[in-house]
């Protein structure tokens, strides 16, 4: 995972205080990212590494955990 994404991915987590570390396997969803968050997520992912998640990895397995979605991003489609 690179600071880019840690950082893009903090702005959808509502419930993670700004000074504390995200571990790679805390469930996202425990800090705040539901289904629209999720969306918007993605939209900025998608646009920041220039990259299109097929429909298959669009799951609750891959917004799972942060380690779960950078592996999604890192072998995204690229545009």
């Amino acid at each position: 995972m690179n600071e880019d994404f840690l950082a893009i991915l903090r702005r959808h987590l509502r419930y993670l205080p700004p000074d504390e570390d995200l571990a790679p396997d805390v469930p996202l969803r425990a800090l705040g990212l539901d289904s629209m968050a999720a969306v918007a997520l993605m939209l900025d992912l998608e646009d920041e590494f220039a990259t299109i998640l097929p429909d298959e990895r669009l799951t609750g397995e891959t917004f799972a955990t942060a380690r779960s979605l950078w592996s999604a991003i890192a072998s995204g489609t690229p545009r």
